[in-house]
Protein backbone atom coordinates (compact mmCIF):
# COMPACT_ATOMS: atom_id res chain seq x y z
CA UNK A 1 0.00 0.00 0.00
CA UNK A 2 1.09 3.40 -0.34
CA UNK A 3 0.07 6.25 1.20
CA UNK A 4 0.48 10.20 0.79
CA UNK A 5 2.40 11.82 3.39
CA UNK A 6 1.87 12.39 7.31
CA UNK A 7 3.96 14.71 9.57
CA UNK A 8 3.31 12.87 12.76
CA UNK A 9 2.25 9.58 13.87
CA UNK A 10 0.47 9.44 17.22
CA UNK A 11 3.28 8.17 19.35
CA UNK A 12 6.05 10.57 17.99
CA UNK A 13 3.49 13.53 19.12
CA UNK A 14 2.86 12.16 22.40
CA UNK A 15 6.69 11.68 23.05
CA UNK A 16 7.38 15.26 22.51
CA UNK A 17 8.11 16.83 26.06
CA UNK A 18 5.72 19.39 27.38
CA UNK A 19 2.94 18.50 24.97
CA UNK A 20 0.05 17.37 26.21
CA UNK A 21 -3.00 16.66 24.29
CA UNK A 22 -6.40 18.79 24.81
CA UNK A 23 -9.79 17.29 25.47
CA UNK A 24 -11.17 18.34 22.14
CA UNK A 25 -7.61 17.21 20.47
CA UNK A 26 -8.63 13.44 21.84
CA UNK A 27 -12.11 13.73 21.09
CA UNK A 28 -11.24 14.95 17.52
CA UNK A 29 -8.45 11.77 17.36
CA UNK A 30 -10.58 9.46 18.69
CA UNK A 31 -13.51 10.13 16.19
CA UNK A 32 -11.52 9.95 13.40
CA UNK A 33 -9.80 6.57 14.53
CA UNK A 34 -13.76 4.38 15.55
CA UNK A 35 -14.62 5.84 12.22
CA UNK A 36 -11.60 4.41 10.77
CA UNK A 37 -12.08 1.57 12.17
CA UNK A 38 -15.37 0.90 11.55
CA UNK A 39 -15.16 1.11 7.87
CA UNK A 40 -12.62 -2.07 8.31
CA UNK A 41 -14.86 -3.93 10.38
CA UNK A 42 -17.87 -2.93 8.58
CA UNK A 43 -15.92 -4.19 5.22
CA UNK A 44 -15.19 -7.46 7.29
CA UNK A 45 -11.34 -6.59 8.18
CA UNK A 46 -9.98 -6.87 11.19
CA UNK A 47 -6.63 -4.78 11.84
CA UNK A 48 -5.32 -6.39 14.62
CA UNK A 49 -2.22 -4.07 15.72
CA UNK A 50 -3.94 -0.85 16.71
CA UNK A 51 -1.04 1.28 18.55
CA UNK A 52 -0.14 5.42 18.38
CA UNK A 53 2.53 4.52 15.57
CA UNK A 54 0.78 3.27 13.19
CA UNK A 55 -2.10 6.52 13.65
CA UNK A 56 -0.12 8.92 11.56
CA UNK A 57 -1.68 12.84 11.91
CA UNK A 58 -1.10 15.49 9.66
CA UNK A 59 -0.54 19.14 10.44
CA UNK A 60 -4.03 19.86 10.14
CA UNK A 61 -4.93 17.07 12.40
CA UNK A 62 -6.51 14.67 10.02
CA UNK A 63 -5.70 10.82 11.56
CA UNK A 64 -5.15 7.92 8.82
CA UNK A 65 -5.09 3.80 10.09
CA UNK A 66 -1.45 2.60 9.01
CA UNK A 67 0.39 -0.81 8.78
CA UNK A 68 -1.93 -3.15 7.99
CA UNK A 69 0.64 -6.12 8.22
CA UNK A 70 -1.07 -8.09 10.04
CA UNK A 71 -4.68 -6.99 9.59
CA UNK A 72 -7.16 -9.74 8.08
CA UNK A 73 -10.78 -10.42 6.91
CA UNK A 74 -12.71 -11.86 9.00
CA UNK A 75 -16.11 -14.16 9.05
CA UNK A 76 -19.05 -14.84 11.53
CA UNK A 77 -18.02 -18.57 11.35
CA UNK A 78 -17.65 -20.15 14.47
CA UNK A 79 -14.99 -22.42 13.26
CA UNK A 80 -12.43 -19.75 11.81
CA UNK A 81 -9.47 -20.27 13.89
CA UNK A 82 -6.95 -17.66 14.25
CA UNK A 83 -3.53 -16.63 15.50
CA UNK A 84 -3.58 -14.99 18.45
CA UNK A 85 0.18 -13.64 18.52
CA UNK A 86 -0.94 -10.19 17.11
CA UNK A 87 -1.36 -6.98 18.42
CA UNK A 88 1.91 -5.12 20.03
CA UNK A 89 1.88 -6.13 23.30
CA UNK A 90 0.97 -3.15 24.99
CA UNK A 91 -2.38 -3.05 23.34
CA UNK A 92 -3.00 -6.90 23.22
CA UNK A 93 -6.28 -7.41 24.52
CA UNK A 94 -6.20 -10.70 27.52
CA UNK A 95 -8.44 -12.72 25.49
CA UNK A 96 -5.64 -12.93 23.09
CA UNK A 97 -2.76 -13.26 26.03
CA UNK A 98 -4.68 -16.30 27.31
CA UNK A 99 -4.62 -18.04 23.90
CA UNK A 100 -8.20 -17.34 22.20
CA UNK A 101 -8.15 -18.03 18.52
CA UNK A 102 -11.65 -17.41 17.90
CA UNK A 103 -12.40 -13.80 18.10
CA UNK A 104 -13.76 -10.26 16.18
CA UNK A 105 -13.74 -6.53 16.22
CA UNK A 106 -13.51 -6.47 19.71
CA UNK A 107 -9.61 -6.99 19.92
CA UNK A 108 -9.48 -3.94 17.75
CA UNK A 109 -11.39 -2.32 20.22
CA UNK A 110 -9.47 -3.03 23.31
CA UNK A 111 -6.39 -1.40 21.51
CA UNK A 112 -8.52 1.94 21.19
CA UNK A 113 -9.70 1.92 24.48
CA UNK A 114 -5.68 1.16 25.37
CA UNK A 115 -4.89 4.10 22.80
CA UNK A 116 -7.50 6.80 24.53
CA UNK A 117 -6.45 6.14 28.41
CA UNK A 118 -3.01 6.76 26.64
CA UNK A 119 -4.16 10.44 25.37
CA UNK A 120 -5.56 10.89 28.73
CA UNK A 121 -3.58 9.78 31.22
CA UNK A 122 -0.01 11.00 29.04
CA UNK A 123 1.75 7.50 28.85
CA UNK A 124 0.80 4.06 27.70
CA UNK A 125 -1.59 2.21 30.57
CA UNK A 126 -0.55 -1.59 29.99
CA UNK A 127 3.57 -1.52 29.60
CA UNK A 128 4.54 -4.84 30.20
CA UNK A 129 7.76 -6.23 28.93
CA UNK A 130 6.13 -9.92 28.41
CA UNK A 131 3.09 -11.50 28.39
CA UNK A 132 2.38 -12.04 31.92
CA UNK A 133 3.26 -8.97 33.14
Amino acid sequence: MVFEYMDHDLTGLADRPGLKFTVPQIKCYMKQLLTGLHYCHVNQVLHRDIKGSNLLIDNEGNLKLADFGLARSFSNDINANLTNRVITLWYRPPELLLGATKYGPAVDMWSVGCIFAELLYGKPILPGENEPE
